[in-house]
């Protein structure tokens, strides 16, 4: 699990012609995904990097000089977002990985690279928060590319590479105790990666952006309780189904004790914001 996400795929999709439906590896369990987001809802979800990547998103829309007719929400942790995303938008769907954001916002669960809709159906999708978790990067983002108009706006963010360092190091300080490494901390998509993916899916003219946020915590078991409110923990097909010994846990405490100033240690979370279009024509593939 040291290559990133992005090198992963850049193995599976080399060219263009090349598919990638066929030979994707199961990188993340999709069911747990879902229950992991069904329990941050049923818990109360942590919102603050949600709300901050979905207001940044309603900031660069309202530069955008149109109104749009038909949108998609993908990720929705916060009933309250539709509404707002109505603000530019007459007609707004939902969906979200975890059956009960998706139910509570009135839409539907999805697994993006699964998903299929009719051609030339929106002209905006917005995803916040879910793409980094997707075992087809490529073919999801054709099959979003794929259901919108030409000259659409396709926009959002979601986790990159500089994502959660301190856990990283705590996790390795774990394994160096039990004697075995073991996938903790999911691969992440590198900045730098994100407008080939784009570009690689049909869209054009694509920005990406980087915002790195840093939270200060008491321990790690905060920092791992937050991430449990926010359906980010552990979904890996390979991670262990074991709870880390006495030993190796309190190693990996120490390790982000030690990080920080012995009564607090930042984490850093970093945002990929991403905005794309979809051609004025395209040839179908």
């Amino acid at each position: 699990m040291l290559r990133t996400l992005a090198t992963i795929i850049h193995t599976l999709s080399p060219g263009k012609a090349h598919r990638t439906s066929a030979a994707v590896p199961q990188l993340f369990d999709m069911e747990l995904r879902a229950l992991r987001r069904d329990r941050a809802a049923r818990t109360g979800p942590e919102l603050f990097l949600f709300e901050r990547a979905f207001a940044d998103c309603l900031d660069r829309l309202a530069l955008v000089q149109r109104r749009f007719e038909r949108g998609v929400l993908i990720g929705c942790p916060d009933a309250d977002w539709p509404a707002r995303l109505r603000e530019f938008v007459d007609d707004v769907e939902v969906c979200d990985p975890g059956r009960l954001f998706a139910g509570v916002a009135g839409g539907d669960a999805i697994v993006e690279d699964g998903w299929t809709c009719s051609r030339d159906t929106y002209d905006l999708v917005l995803a916040i928060g879910t793409l980094d978790t997707v075992n087809n990067l490529p073919g999801a983002l054709t099959s979003l590319r794929r259901s919108m108009h030409p000259e659409s706006l396709f926009l959002g963010a979601f986790s990159g590479g500089d994502t959660l360092p301190q856990l990283r190091t705590a996790m390795r300080a774990a394994d160096l105790v039990t004697g075995t490494a073991s996938p903790h901390v999911h691969p992440r998509i590198e900045a730098a990666a994100v407008a080939p993916l784009l570009s690689h899916a049909g869209f054009v003219m694509p920005v990406v952006d980087v915002d790195r946020v840093q939270v200060s915590y008491s321990s790690l078991d905060r920092l791992i309780a937050d991430l449990r409110k926010m359906g980010a923990t552990n979904v890996l097909c390979e991670r262990s189904r074991e709870n880390l010994s006495k030993p190796a846990a309190a190693a990996a405490r120490q390790s982000f004790l030690e990080a920080g100033d012995g009564n607090r240690t930042v984490e850093t979370f970093e945002i990929l914001h991403f905005a794309a279009w979809t051609p004025a024509a395209f040839t179908a593939v």
